[in-house]
């Protein structure tokens, strides 16, 4: 009787830790937006992306997440009209980001089938921007300063670092299958502090201090005006406008959602597991 009582002491740590935490797994689309993508929010170049992370339940409303997700972003001036078409510059990256976030759940899944949510955090993330010239080589751009970043003759132009902070933030919808699973949509933001994401951000420097400093390829990757049938082969005047610094560049995720309980069998009840049941050795659990 004692060591009964002992288990039925301990379960809500032990049993509860496997009940609250859940595998997580994502397949969807990333897209961005910055000076090569102007719309908002768009499938136009969008990209696959999948994910994958750990769902711990503090109560029915509030969970921890912690997620990974990879994905590709791209732009082409090909997909704009007027001056940005004319300027056709383009880049490609892949992202790895990693994230923690906190995520409020409306309804108890426990009472209801489906709820909609929301999510904030911290993320830090990893890119790397790349082009490929007319013979078809791949080019990253970061090396080449194509708006004289890390240049002496810019000294208020700074190199970008390839990782950083972001804050991601969004909602979604889940639904309720079993008491081990949901599926869900979700959408999720994220808010960048650079403008660099697309390599494109200011204005146009001297060609012949890019050339000196990183070579004629800087130079031919800085503007591709030349390249486009009937386009302007001259490079622009220096301090002409080639991006717009003011806005930073944001990117996004959004895709179906799986969420999977860990435990053993009605292990991870994971819903009602709040609700006050009998545990499977007898114990009452707590209601939360």
């Amino acid at each position: 009787m004692r060591k009964l009582l002992v288990w039925c002491l301990l379960l809500p740590l032990a049993g509860y830790s496997q009940q609250r935490v859940h595998l997580t797994i994502l397949g969807g689309f990333s897209n961005y937006q910055g000076d090569l993508q102007t719309k908002y929010f768009t499938l136009n170049q969008a990209n696959l992306a999948v994910g994958a992370g750990l769902q711990y339940d503090f109560t029915p409303h509030f969970a921890a997440r912690l997620g990974f997700n990879y994905g590709s972003l791209e732009g082409d001036d090909k997909q704009n009209s007027g001056l940005l078409r004319a300027r056709n510059l383009n880049f490609h990256t892949k992202i790895l980001e990693g994230s923690l976030l906190l995520q409020y759940t409306l309804f108890d899944l426990s009472d209801k089938r489906i709820s909609p949510y929301i999510f904030a955090g911290a993320a830090i993330y990893h890119f790397d921007p790349y082009t490929y010239d007319t013979l078809g080589n791949k080019i990253f751009l970061k090396p080449l300063s194509t708006e004289g970043q890390g240049l002496s003759q810019y000294p208020d132009r700074k190199e970008y670092k390839l990782n950083q902070f972001a804050i991601p933030f969004g909602g979604g919808i889940k639904f309720r299958v079993s008491d081990n699973v949901t599926l869900g949509y979700e959408f999720g933001i994220r808010k960048l502090f650079t403008d660099h994401l697309d390599d494109v951000s200011t204005r146009y420097v001297d060609p012949l201090i890019l050339a000196s400093q990183r070579g004629l390829k800087a130079v031919e990757m800085a503007y591709r005006g030349g390249e486009v049938k009937g386009g302007n082969p001259n490079y622009p005047a220096t301090g002409s406008v080639r991006g717009g610094a003011k806005a930073k560049d944001w990117y996004y995720i959004t895709g179906l959602t799986l969420t999977i309980g860990l435990g053993g069998k009605g292990g991870n009840d994971s819903y009602s597991g709040w609700n006050g049941r009998k545990s499977q050795l007898g114990c009452p659990r707590m209601r939360q």
